[in-house]
């Protein structure tokens, strides 16, 4: 229906236009004199629906629909009637406020409808401001890129912005809120202030190195920065990928042999049913993956066939599947039945998946692993440790609940571990591009090591900074921006 509604709404959006020239996106290029609106909050029947308009001409529409009231003070809520600027039908009674440039979003003039959020009121309001010459329904994203583009947001700030929009656990809201507050456009243009300060030594001793009037020691200035710089960016690109699984999630992968409990284990910890479960061995026979939300922590949760030998060969292929998620994953949940440890197939899992004390790291790919011990519930009460000599495990009762905390609290360790703790430390690096141009950057510093040559030296710290640049936005180019941009909703 809203899909209908937004065609209905351009097609209504009449009258005289100015010419203007587009960005690659399809976005109104800044100062173009085009006024945008849309539906910001959410879409379908609410208490308080916001649509907001930006541009030359939000003024005027803010009158049109308001008239015969002037604007409201500026950054203040004021109760008005909205009416049809064409045919004068009462629409709703709403609150509006009004921005005005550059104080507000975008950097441009823009005001709020804040209307009653049934369908009818919304679908009223958004004809009405079709029906106002020089507006015209907003594009993907168009709001937050007129912020980026008058100078109110960095591209960072604007991934920020667009994380937190789809962040679904708590770490990902920190993470999000962190870079929309600019920490790390902040530490980008403090190392490029670095590298700045260091390129203009080494231009200076270029123009000025034969006089008197330069001071000792300005090359050797330029190169203690470019070490001390080179040293914090390899820091930051040893973080593993981190920041990116903090984004998009962690691959959990639940393994262990045929009946242990993975599937019950996957549906606990999903909090619906996932996963059929049945107490004949092999029912699992393909890899069933779900997003959750474990400890606060994004992470894909997989559920395995069990590992066994000898089986037919639908079966294998699972087994088949199973491993080779093993060799994907962050962090392994091995679990085995307590009750039954010295079967052949939980000792060969032992053997294979979970490293034997001394044996050092389970798995050289996977890296992490916790050892849950499933159905405690058919231990005797009271009785000893099931195995003495088995690893580091948790004790669980997927039947019961019982150990279900201490496995939750071991999963934000290992996790906080995988994707980074949000709370603390340096800012994430949360997207493939940020690693890409910091990769970029400290090879452009390890070339002005390497070479002898004074102009190739200065070039390559001229590349490393604008690298750097790229990462916040100064000199991206139109593809890159498209990218970022095409995920927002229309209204933001």
């Amino acid at each position: 229906m809203w899909r209908v509604l937004w065609t209905l709404v351009g097609r209504a959006a009449r009258g005289p236009r100015r010419s203007c020239t587009r960005q690659g996106s399809g976005a109104l290029a800044p100062g173009s004199g085009a006024t945008i609106f849309a539906l910001s909050s959410g879409q379908g029947r609410c208490g308080i629906a916001v649509i907001r308009t930006s541009g030359p001409s939000s003024g005027h529409a803010l009158r049109s629909l308001t008239a015969p009231r002037d604007l409201p003070p500026a950054r203040s809520a004021c109760l008005r009637l909205l009416s049809h600027p064409r045919s004068g039908e009462p629409l709703d009674h709403a609150l509006v406020l009004w921005f005005p440039g550059p104080q507000s979003f975008t950097g441009e003039d823009c005001a709020e409808f804040h209307v009653h959020g049934g369908p009818a009121v919304v679908s009223g309001v958004l004809q009405a401001l079709g029906s106002v010459p020089g507006l015209r329904p907003a594009e993907a994203g168009e709001f937050t890129r007129r912020a980026f583009a008058h100078g109110k947001l960095s591209l960072t700030e604007v991934e920020g912005l667009a994380d937190l929009i789809h962040a679904e656990t708590e770490a990902q809201r920190r993470q999000a809120l962190r870079q929309l507050d600019g920490e790390l456009g902040h530490l980008c243009h403090g190392w490029a202030k670095t590298l700045t300060k260091a390129l203009a030594h080494v231009e200076a001793y270029i123009d000025f190195g034969e006089d008197d009037n330069l001071e000792e020691g300005v090359l050797e200035q330029a190169d203690s920065q470019v070490r001390e710089l080179e040293l914090a960016l390899s820091a930051h690109l040893r973080d593993a990928r981190r920041g990116q699984r903090l984004r998009s999630g962690a691959h959990v992968v639940v393994a262990g042999p045929p009946n242990a409990g993975k599937s019950s284990l996957v549906n606990v910890l999903s909090r619906k049913p996932v996963s059929i479960v049945s107490p004949e061995p092999g029912t699992t026979r393909d890899v069933l993956e779900t997003p959750v939300d474990l400890a606060g922590f994004p992470a894909l949760l997989s559920d395995t066939a069990g590992l066994r030998e000898g089986v037919g060969p639908v079966e294998q292929e699972g087994v088949r599947r199973a491993r080779e998620r093993l060799e994907q994953a962050d962090l392994i949940l091995a679990v085995l039945d307590a009750s039954d440890l010295g079967s052949p197939s939980s000792c060969n899992f032992l053997d294979t998946v979970v490293a034997p004390p001394g044996a050092g790291s389970p798995s050289e790919n996977s890296g992490r692993l916790l050892l849950v011990l499933n159905k405690s519930d058919l231990l005797p009460p009271g009785g000893p440790d099931p195995r003495p000599d088995l690893p580091p495990h948790l004790l669980l009762s997927c039947l019961t609940g019982e150990g279900l905390d201490g496995l939750l609290e071991a999963l934000r360790k290992e996790l906080a571990e995988v994707c980074g703790d949000p709370s603390t430390g340096p800012p994430l690096l949360t997207r493939a591009r940020h690693q890409h141009h910091l990769q970029g950057c400290l090879d452009a510093l390890r070339h002005y090591k390497q070479t002898k040559d004074l102009a190739l030296a200065a070039e390559a710290l001229r590349l490393a900074r604008g690298h750097l640049g790229r990462i916040t936005g100064g000199g991206g180019t139109e593809e890159v921006l498209d990218i970022i941009f095409r995920d927002f909703c229309v209204g933001k």
